[in-house]
Order: structure tokens, then C-alpha cells, then sequence
């Protein structure tokens, strides 16, 4: 006989192939934005380094070394966004959008790396200042300043954490692109060499932070954290009062397959008498409503403490008096 106090419902789509025609079309939209700022970047980036060793300017050389990074990133998230694509299997009951978060976070640890690199370099310079082409330097940084502009409107609408790296990665570009304009102008007007390397310190500042912020966001997806708003005081709040029948939630599990959508996993007490299928639609509704979560698997439980192993202390479960 089945037992009448456990009941297992799932929500009719699944995270490995979820969202049918809408989510193949913002992935797909999402490709395009990728691939047209990659063929941007990507022909600038010989450019830059050219310019920076003809030049003689670590600060093109910087802009030129994240270009490189940017180039590879956009087609990393390129192949996560293709990879990401394939159905879920039975080695891989989630499909392969994970891959997505992951290469924001490889993303995200390129940049730190190569603000290592220019922070090094820039140093080096201070100590011992060269002689800088600040014509050739500033017009290299202009024609690079103009690409990177046009491959970040190109990722404008960027929604999901693999696209959002990459846009940081193209923002820390157009960030630098200014700097070494403004240091061939100094070079050019006051003779000030070592604006070049300064400046150079002061993007890589700017991109320590984006690149920290990144790859702290991409982690927190990989190791399971729960979303931004939809913790599990806020699945709590939604549903008790809102859902009739159900008495209280509890062994609550919040997550993200890709950064964009929540998927929720719980265990429901209902009130003796209450149509588990009723309540079990609502709680599907009113999450997705609400908090957009993607996926919902409820378990049933009419009565009694909860018998799953590794549910916690037993007592009143969440929404429960006191």
C-alpha cells in the first residue's frame, strides 16, 4: 500500500531543456550578441598589440592582453551558451547548462590573473620609465576605444551570468581604452611618462572589482546558493497564507541551474482533507509567479514529523504556530 503521507510533484517543465521556444529564443538571441562582439574584438586585438609594442606603452599592451582575454572568454561563453544546449541525459539529469556559470567563473579568474600581470608590469615601469610614442599610443587607443564601444552596445540586453561576464570583460576593455588615451594626451602635452604606467594601476583597480564581483557570483552558483530574493524565508512568505491547505514548508532547498532562475525543491504539510493536487498546482503557480522559479519538486506530508533522512530537528515545520 502507498503511504498516504508522502507524495512526490514535480513541475511540468525540467531544468535540462526547460523553456521550450522562449528560452531557445533568448538563448539563441544571446549567441548573437556574443559572437558579434567576439568578431569585434577579435579584430581589434592584433591591432592593440602591435600598437602597444611599436608604441612602447604598457598601458596598450594591458588593453591589448585583455582583448586577447576578452576574445576567448566571448568565445568560451559562445560554446557554454551551444554546449548548454543538449538535452538532459542520464548521466546528466540537469542538462549542460552549467556550463554557462562555469565559464563566467574561468571568466572571472582570467581577469584576476591579468590584472596581476599588468599590476606587475606597471610597477616595473615606474622603476625604470621608457620612452613612449604618445601619437602612435593614442591613436591606437582611440580605434581600440571605438571597438570596444561597439562590442559593448552589442551585448546590450545581456540577461543571463554568462553573458553579464562577458560584458564586464568588454567593460573593463572600454575602461582601459580610455585610460591610455588620456595617458598618451598627458604624454603628448606634459611629457609625463609615467602616466602610462599609473593609469595602468588605476584600470586594474577598476577591474580587480568586477572581476572579484564576477567570479564571487559565478562561485556562489556553482556551489548551490540560493538565488538573490528567493532565500528560503522568501519561498516561506509566498506560499503560507497565499496557498490554501497548506499548513506549513519546511526542508526548503533553493538553487539555480544558470544564475537567471531559481529551482526549488520542499516538503508541504497540508490540513487533513486537503486535494494534493489543487495544492500542489498552486504552489507550482505562485512560485513561478512570483519568484520565476523554473523547476519546483514538492513532497507531501499530511501529518507527523518528517521521516526523510537528514530533514532536521523534527518540530513545527516553517509557517507552523509556535
Amino acid at each position: 500500500m502507498t503511504d498516504p503521507h508522502h507524495h512526490h510533484a514535480h513541475a511540468h517543465d525540467h531544468p535540462g531543456g526547460h523553456g521550450g521556444a522562449g528560452h531557445s529564443h533568448g538563448t539563441a538571441a544571446g549567441e548573437r550578441r556574443l559572437t558579434t562582439a567576439l568578431l569585434i574584438l577579435g579584430s581589434f586585438t592584433l591591432v592593440e598589440a602591435l600598437g602597444g609594442y611599436f608604441a612602447n606603452s604598457i598601458a596598450l599592451l594591458a588593453e591589448a592582453a585583455h582583448m586577447l582575454a576578452d576574445s576567448a572568454a566571448l568565445l568560451l561563453a559562445i560554446v557554454a551558451i551551444r554546449v548548454g544546449r543538449r538535452p538532459a541525459s542520464v548521466r546528466r539529469t540537469y542538462g549542460h547548462r552549467r556550463y554557462q556559470p562555469l565559464a563566467a567563473f574561468v571568466n572571472g579568474q582570467l581577469l584576476l590573473l591579468l590584472t596581476a600581470w599588468v599590476v606587475y608590469e606597471a610597477v616595473l615601469r615606474i622603476m625604470a620609465l621608457p620612452r613612449i610614442n604618445g601619437r602612435l599610443m593614442l591613436e591606437i587607443a582611440l580605434i581600440g576605444g571605438a571597438a570596444n564601444l561597439a562590442a559593448f552596445f552589442a551585448l546590450a540586453g545581456a540577461r543571463s551570468l554568462n553573458e553579464r561576464g562577458a560584458r564586464a570583460h568588454v567593460l573593463s576593455d572600454l575602461l582601459g581604452s580610455a585610460a591610455a588615451s588620456i595617458a598618451a594626451l598627458l604624454i603628448l602635452t606634459r611629457g609625463w611618462n609615467v602616466a602610462d604606467p599609473l593609469l595602468s594601476l588605476v584600470v586594474s583597480a577598476l577591474i580587480l572589482r568586477s572581476a572579484w564581483g564576477l567570479t564571487r557570483e559565478s562561485a556562489h552558483v556553482l556551489l548551490e546558493g540560493a538565488p538573490p530574493g528567493c532565500d528560503e524565508q522568501a519561498i516561506e512568505s509566498e506560499l503560507i497564507g497565499h496557498v490554501p491547505g497548506l499548513m506549513g514548508v519546511h526542508h526548503v532547498h533553493v538553487w539555480s541551474i544558470t544564475g537567471e532562475r531559481p529551482t526549488v525543491t520542499l516538503h508541504a504539510n497540508l490540513a487533513t482533507g486537503s486535494r494534493h493536487r489543487e495544492v500542489i498546482a498552486a504552489i507550482h503557480a505562485r512560485l513561478e509567479q512570483r519568484l520565476r522559479v523554473e523547476h519546483t519538486t514538492v513532497q507531501i506530508e499530511e501529518e507527523g514529523d518528517c521521516e526523510t533522512p537528514g530533514c532536521g530537528p523534527t518540530g513545527p515545520p516553517l509557517g507552523s504556530p509556535r
